[in-house]
């Protein structure tokens, strides 16, 4: 019994972890999103004053803005990155650790059938 009580607990933070990885996941890919959506603006923006020169007097406040917040996003992306490969890392101590878990359960199952067996025989 305790046994599946540790099972469950591996169970629980393996899932757990799985989702932690796929929800940064998500957020990686829609900061990637975002940013491109505002590289097109800024791009569009610049094309309609003719000035590219962000140190330019009159370069547009709105590209200079979006520009910001597209570098902004950019180093959230980095950050994200740095915590998915450590999400990855313990999804897969989690995974191994119920794995084992699994495997304690089905070793104890197994001793405790070969002792029911012995019983009803002896």
């Amino acid at each position: 019994m305790k046994r599946d009580n540790l099972v469950r607990l591996a169970r629980f933070k393996s899932v757990e972890k799985r989702r932690q990885l796929e929800q940064l996941e998500l957020m990686m890919n829609e900061f990637g999103r975002m940013a491109e959506e505002l590289k097109a603006q800024i791009a569009q923006e610049e094309k309609k004053s003719g000035i590219t020169d962000v140190t330019h007097f009159a370069y547009p406040t709105f590209a200079k803005a979006a520009r910001g917040r597209h570098d902004n996003l950019l180093n959230s992306m980095k950050d994200l990155r740095v915590q998915v490969n450590a999400a990855r890392i313990a999804l897969e101590e989690a995974e191994a650790e119920l794995g084992n878990a699994e495997k304690l359960e089905q070793r104890d199952s197994a001793r405790d059938a070969g002792e029911e067996r012995r019983a009803a025989a002896g």
